[in-house]
C-alpha cells in the first residue's frame, strides 16, 4: 500500500489503524471495535442511512432512547467479560498444545 521510497506511510496510518481494530481476533472472539464499542463496525454512510432511519420512523423517544443506552452499556460489560473468558481458555489452549511439545 505504501510507495517504493516509503515516504507516504503517514498517510496510511489511519486506514491500517482501522483495519487492524476491525479485523477478528481469535483470542478474544470479536474484534478490538467490538470490545471497546459493543457493536459490530459499520462504514460511515451505513451509519448515517440507519441514523436517519431512526429519527424518521422513530421520532426518537428520548425516554425510550435513554433506557436502551443503558441497556447497550450493560451489553457492552457482558463483551468484555465474554472477551476475557475467550482470551483466558485460548491462553489454557495455547499452554496445553506447548506444554504436549516439550520433551522431558
Amino acid at each position: 500500500m505504501v510507495n517504493p521510497t516509503r515516504k507516504d506511510w503517514s498517510t496510511r496510518v489511519d486506514e491500517a489503524f482501522w483495519a487492524y481494530r476491525t479485523t477478528y481476533k481469535t483470542p478474544l472472539g470479536m474484534s478490538p471495535f467490538n470490545l471497546d464499542y459493543g457493536k459490530q463496525r459499520h462504514l460511515p454512510v451505513e451509519i448515517e442511512h440507519k441514523a436517519f432511519w431512526a429519527i424518521k420512523k422513530l421520532n426518537m423517544d428520548w425516554v425510550t432512547a435513554s433506557h436502551i443506552k443503558l441497556l447497550e452499556l450493560n451489553e457492552m460489560v457482558e463483551f468484555q467479560v465474554q472477551a476475557h473468558e475467550n482470551d483466558k481458555f485460548y491462553k489454557e489452549k495455547t499452554k496445553r498444545w506447548h506444554d504436549k511439545r516439550i520433551v522431558p
